[in-house]
């Protein structure tokens, strides 16, 4: 079966799609990750979109689109997958509609994870990371032993350009303009599905798990 994560960024989505991924044996599709990856290995697409991304905004359909198709017709053996991070408009949905009729493949579920806009800000502004192992940290749920640095391997905690309040509130912005729609978009499809993304996460992934399997 495959899917699509959707909700405001802070929403929860990333985590509980890699926990749902390892639970049905689904692949992990993660846009945000892609993109990062590219800006990190300094390719000719990392370069284009770096300066988009550290000020909130959306790359564009195209270049985002190409990379999702590739990555999907590039799976092998069968397996299902979930989408996070795509569709974040109804162009992009309408495209992934066309690349999954072209590739006889389907989507069975859009899950929503809903989260107001308080807490997305309390969330994403509180988001820290280490450079080092990857390892994430948020204040006040998930605080390291020593402030600033890292329980791993004591790495100094960096916080992402587009985690800074201001910027957050941006993405917010955007979200609600240009990714919003999409829930109509699905819901006339009859496959969205919405959960409480306020809950306590572990309670998020089985009312996910239970939607997914129904």
């Amino acid at each position: 079966m495959n899917f699509v994560f959707l909700g405001p960024p802070g929403s929860g989505k990333g985590t509980q799609a890699v926990r749902v991924a390892k639970a049905l044996n689904a692949v992990h599709i993660s846009t945000g990750d892609l993109l990062r990856e590219a800006v990190k290995n300094l390719t000719e697409l990392g370069k284009k979109v770096e300066d988009i991304m550290k000020k909130g905004q959306l790359v564009p359909d195209e270049v985002v689109i190409s990379l999702i198709g590739q990555k999907i017709s590039a799976l092998e053996g069968g397996r299902g997958f979930i989408l996070d991070g795509f569709p974040r408009n109804v162009t992009q949905a309408a495209s992934l509609k066309f690349i999954f009729d072209h590739q006889k493949k389907k989507l069975d579920k859009a899950i929503l994870l809903k989260v107001n806009d308080g807490e997305v800000v309390k969330r994403l502004s509180g988001r820290w990371y280490c450079p080092q192992c990857n390892t994430g940290y948020n204040y006040p749920r998930n605080m390291p032993k020593h402030e600033g640095v890292c329980d791993k391997d004591g790495g100094k905690l960096l916080r992402r350009a587009d985690d800074e309040e201001s910027v957050v509130k941006k993405r917010l912005e955007v979200y609600k303009k240009e990714t919003l729609p999409i829930e109509d978009f699905y819901r006339k499809e009859s496959i969205l599905k919405e959960i409480d993304g306020e809950q306590n996460p572990d309670k998020v992934f089985q009312d996910i798990l239970t939607a997914v399997k129904n």
